[in-house]
């Protein structure tokens, strides 16, 4: 059963920084494509950063050069490292992976940044 759960949400300023985890189990995440999502209230569901099979990543354009998207050693772990965060960052982020043709979510974990 895949199972992702996600942490490292909170209140930050503008200009600070945060990471988010995705702690995955039932799936290793080294051998599978994993992304992170954000939703902002009264917004679609928005790629934010995604880490392929191997190393190969992708990432918005709101967020290129300010997000890194990365795994751990274990390959149980993918993390979202965000830095010069902005107001318009604010959402809850979700870890998201697609496991023999079926989309799995985790929870989702708030981001809010303040002015």
């Amino acid at each position: 059963q895949v199972q992702l759960v996600e942490s490292g949400g909170g209140l930050v300023q503008a200009g600070g920084s945060l990471r988010l985890s995705c702690e995955a189990s039932g799936v290793a995440v080294r051998f599978n494509d994993m992304g992170w999502y954000r939703q902002a209230p009264g917004k679609q569901r928005e790629l934010v950063a995604l880490i392929k099979r191997g190393i190969s990543t992708d990432y918005a354009d709101s967020v290129k050069g300010r997000f890194t998207i990365s795994r751990n050693d274990g390959h149980t772990t993918v993390y979202l490292w965000m830095n010069s965060l902005k107001p318009e960052d604010t959402a809850v982020y979700y870890c998201k992976t697609n496991f023999y043709g079926d989309d799995y979510w985790g929870q989702g974990t708030q981001v809010t940044v303040s002015t």
